[in-house]
């Protein structure tokens, strides 16, 4: 199944949603989102997946429900949450919910779950898993251009699959534009808080700016705002993600890596509602526009128009199939 989705750079992708009404079922559509560890207002991957929803309510004035997750443990408890009000479709923010989603599936066979970044099986689960390597690789190259040290960093929140995806292409695409950069590389932590533990990750980031780093890429949900308050301060540049975060310190943010969380979880709800939604593992990349990088007049100074040309060029290669961008898992 192909998402609806167009685009690589952030700043020119549009929702293009099936917006047409599914006969006669609108009063009874339950959709339910819950959220990960980080908060929906973490100004990165939960937020996105909260604009989505807020999108589906607004195109088609049906609320959701939801719930939140603090901690590892709280996962069943809101599926289960949800579940119980009767929810017809319920996304599942982030791959931690993914043992979760697999045992509520079979609690709650009349409802469809849709898990985001999680492979699980079965048949009432969809699982939407994306190409982060792609656009880590543009942002790679784009910290390459802009170091003028030849030192460039990576924050990210735990050393997992996941985070290791992004970590490989960031550097695949740094190596691109210069074969003997050096890349620095910590995580936040393996405790409750790698998401959102901004004092932990400054201190990361400080640690690497003294090594000579001068720019970091952060993949660690909310605790990437300590990150990038240390380059700010410095008066370095850092990289977001998830989100447009070019705003959060305007001059010192770099670009951000998007991952368009926000139209996964308004076309979930939307195509539950029309009865198109199918369960099964959909992964997406650049050539889906649900990976990209964001250009806005928050950064468009520090981009120069050598390096979009660049890596707009490499984007539309890497669509195209002439450039193959490999995760950690491959030799």
């Amino acid at each position: 199944m192909r998402f609806p989705i167009s685009g690589c750079r952030a700043a020119g992708l549009a929702l293009m949603l099936a917006l047409a009404a599914g006969p006669g079922h609108a009063r009874e559509f339950k959709p339910a989102i819950v959220f990960d560890e980080g908060g929906r207002d973490d100004s990165s991957f939960n937020e996105a997946a909260l604009k989505g929803a807020n999108q589906f309510k607004a195109e088609t004035g049906i609320d959701y429900f939801s719930a939140d997750a603090t901690t590892q443990s709280d996962h069943e408890t809101a599926l289960r949450t949800v579940a119980g009000q009767g929810a017809s479709i319920i996304v599942a923010v982030g791959v931690a919910y993914s043992k979760a989603v697999g045992v509520a599936a079979k609690e709650f066979p009349g409802t469809e779950f849709t898990v985001i970044d999680g492979d699980v099986g079965g048949p009432t689960i969809e699982s939407v898993t994306m190409r982060e390597q792609e656009g880590s690789y543009l942002v790679g190259m784009m910290a390459a251009m802009a170091s003028k040290s030849g030192k460039i960093g990576f924050i990210g929140g735990i050393n997992m699959p996941l985070i290791r995806k992004f970590a490989a292409g960031y550097k695949l695409g740094a190596w691109r534009i210069n074969p003997h950069i050096e890349i620095l590389e910590d995580h936040v932590g393996v405790d409750a808080r790698p998401w959102n533990d901004p004092a932990r990750a400054a201190v990361l980031a400080a640690e690497q700016l003294r090594k000579g780093a001068d720019v970091i890429f952060a993949a660690a949900g909310a605790s990437g705002l300590g990150v990038y308050k240390e380059a700010s301060k410095a008066g370095k540049l850092a990289i977001g993600v998830d989100t447009n975060q070019n705003g959060v310190f305007p001059g010192s943010m770099l670009t951000s890596m998007v991952k368009r969380v926000d139209v996964v979880v308004a076309h979930a709800f939307m195509s539950a509602r029309d009865g198109t939604w199918s369960a099964g593992v959909n992964n997406l990349g650049l050539a889906n526009g649900a990976v990209g990088w964001a250009l806005d007049d928050n950064n468009r100074a520090l981009v120069t128009p050598a390096m979009q040309q660049r890596v707009d060029r490499v984007a539309q290669d890497i669509i195209a199939g002439r450039i193959h961008v490999s995760d950690y898992t491959e030799r």
